[in-house]
Order: C-alpha cells, then structure tokens, then sequence
C-alpha cells in the first residue's frame, strides 16, 4: 500500500520541522497550571522521555505567561503557548516560546491578531491556526445553523487568507472537532485548498479508551490519504498515554518506526501461558526502547512460530517449555517460567546491536519496504472509496 502525503509547506517549530518531507511528529499537552513550575516540569520530563517531540501549555493569564521563562529554560523539546481570548498573553509568550497558538473563534477583532502576528515575526516563530468546533465565529454559526466541516474549514480559511494578505505565511493549521466525521471532512476540505501545514486530531476524544479509539479511526482516515504534518492524541488521561498513542497510531500505518511493537494472539482455550500478562508486561518493561522491533507473543507452539514469522523476535508457550524464536525460525528452548525474562534479554540485546534510536532519518521514510511518496494537492486524487464521509463543496475565497 502507498501512502501519498500530501505536499505541504514546512515551518520550524523549535527544533522540529513540521510539514515539507519531515516526519510526523507526535505532540501532547501539559496538566498543571503554569504557575506550577515544578509539577509543569515534571510532567515534561515525562513526556519528554515518553518521545514527545513538541509540547504545549495552556496559557490562560498572565501569571502563566510569567511563568514561560523558568519552564523554557528547563526543557529541551519546543515549546508551544496556548491562548484563548486575551492576544496580550500572546504577545508576551512569543518572547519565550518555539509557537503561539490562538483560536480565530474566541481572539477577537481583526486588530489584535495583527499585533500577534507583529509578535511572532518579531521573534521568528510561526503561528498555529487553531479552529475549533466549540468556539466558531458567530457569523459563520448564523450561516450554517450549528458547528459543521465546511464551517470549520471556512473559518480556517478566511483567517490563512487573511494571514496572507498582510504577507503573513509562516503559520501551521487544525480544524479539530469532537466528532469524527466532522473532523474528517473538515480536514481533507481544507486539505484540498490549502497547502499549509495540518496538526490533527480529535478534540475532546474522550478517556484513555474511547479517545484512542476515536482517534485511531479519525487519524487514522486522514493519515491513510497523506493528511497530517503533526498530531495530538486528545485523551482524558495521562498526556504520555497520548504519546503513546500518537505513535502507535504511526507505526501501525507505517509512517513512524519507533520503540518496540508488541504481537499478541487473542487467548483461547489452547494457550500454555498467560499471554495477557505478558503482553502487558512486556509493553511495561521495553518502553525504554526505541529501536523498532517487533515481538510476538503467543499462547501455544500450534501455529507458534508460523503465526510469528512477521516478527522479529517472539515466543510461544508450550506445556512446561516455550519456545523463543527469531525471524519465524525456532532459536531455542526455554522452560515457561524463564520465558518472559529471556524474550527481555534478547530484546534489549537486539536494541543494542542494531543500535539508533528509530527517530533519526528523512521522510520520504520507507517501513518493511512500503514506500511513502510526497504529492502535491493537484496531483493528489482520492477514489471514491477513501473520499471524505460524504459530497462537500469547494469554498470561494472569500472577497
């Protein structure tokens, strides 16, 4: 299968290039106040270590804004300031951050995003678009009645258009809804008229469980027809789970390669060992890696190793011995209860023989040998089987 991205502009936030032929690049969001720069920091940290490439922080008044300094100068990752309502708190944020994200619904008069967009130029970071079904403009709520996609993607436009005519382009885009269908349409709408950037994802996805879900289909759609540059898993959760997510998302369609991919078959009556546990276990005590490997656990030696083959390394269980097996052939015999403990062992000593990290390299990048190929939106084609939900109209740019 090609993945055809879509061709885009590419910004630099911080020290991660987004859109162009970089990767795709997995964000999250801090918890704790700002003013809380301890526990801002550590939740950080965390993420920082969970692989999180680009952070944001809400920054709702100025004791945050104040408190920008002290959380930038301890952290490694670019930094994004989130502002709602108040553009002061963006003015002073663009002095510190890597990118200021306003909300064309909730900014206010014409007026004060060009005194941000002065900002961020002064500072040399680009802006983020960020439209959001929650918070539209109330015109466009007149138009069409209620939140849809073609009002969310009408908003983004007018305001990159309106970006673009005081000759203001350093900027990325989202259109984020609750629901996905609307997310979706909204997306591959502006996709179809606009080159910028896209963050994706699903605002207000719901818990650990649902919102993964949510954004799996969501993402998923959109990253299968070339749309994304970077994204955010929206969970009710801890935000690493949604690094976690965000990435899983990513190496199941072979975009990312990163940290190590655990197989496991669905249990039944046949299984010798508890595959459920170890599964867990393993995901648990290998999250430190990040060189791609895939492991395959398997409760029985019936279909073991031929169930196992696309692995590279992998166990099946057996009545008092397992086996441990390598690229789909038997390594060796272990007794059950070293079985766990061995696969570890091995693993680790793959990671280090191979060696990197699974980050480094340039998109186009090329997974089990499927390729991903750039398009630029003339040439970029969807049959009617991978279209958007439903019919949706080319917005005019408005006069």
């Amino acid at each position: 299968m090609y993945i055809s991205r879509r061709k885009t502009k590419q910004i630099q936030v911080g020290s991660v290039k987004i859109g162009g032929d970089a990767p795709i690049s997995v964000q999250s969001m801090t918890i704790p106040h700002p003013r809380d720069v301890a526990g801002t920091l550590a939740q950080i940290q965390r993420l920082e270590k969970a692989g999180c490439e680009v952070i944001r922080v809400a920054v709702p008044d100025m004791e945050a804004a104040d408190a920008l300094p002290k959380i930038k100068s301890q952290m490694t990752t670019p930094l994004i300031a989130d502002i709602h309502f108040d553009h002061r708190l963006a003015l002073k944020a663009a002095k510190v951050v890597d990118c200021v994200r306003i909300n064309p619904g909730n900014i206010g008069p014409w007026w004060k995003t060009e005194e941000v967009i002065q900002a961020v130029n002064d500072n040399g970071i680009p802006l983020r678009i960020g439209v959001n079904g929650g918070s539209l403009e109330k015109s466009l709520l007149e138009k069409y009645g209620y939140p849809t996609a073609e009002a969310l993607a009408e908003s983004a436009l007018n305001a990159v258009h309106a970006l673009e005519d005081v000759g203001f382009t350093n900027m990325k885009v989202s259109l984020k809804a609750s629901d996905v269908h609307m997310a979706i349409d909204a997306y591959w709408l502006f996709a179809q008229q606009s080159n910028y950037p896209l963050h994706i994802g699903i605002t207000e996805a719901g818990t650990a469980m649902t919102g993964a879900v949510k954004s799996a289909i969501g993402l998923g759609w959109l990253l299968s027809q070339g749309i994304g540059d970077t994204l955010r898993v929206s969970l009710a959760a801890d935000p690493v789970e949604e690094v976690k997510v965000g990435f899983e998302i990513l190496k199941s369609l072979e975009l990312r390669c990163r940290g190590v991919n655990v197989i496991a078959c669905p249990t039944c009556g046949r299984v010798e060992i508890d595959v459920v546990k170890m599964a867990n276990e393993l995901e648990h005590r290998l999250g430190h890696i990040t060189t791609p490997i895939t492991v395959s656990v398997l409760g029985c030696v019936v279909n073991g190793i031929g169930e196992g083959k696309e692995a590279d390394i992998g166990i099946a269980g057996g009545q008092g011995v397992g086996i441990l097996f390598k690229k789909g052939k038997l390594y060796k015999r272990v007794p059950s209860e070293e079985l766990l403990d061995t696969l570890i062992e091995e693993v680790e000593l793959m990671a280090k023989e191979q060696g990197g990290d699974g980050l480094s390299g340039n998109v186009p990048e090329t997974a089990d040998g499927i390729p991903v190929h750039l398009s630029s939106m003339g040439d970029l084609s969807l049959s009617p089987i991978r279209s958007a939900s439903r019919e949706l109209p080319v917005l005019p740019r408005p006069k």
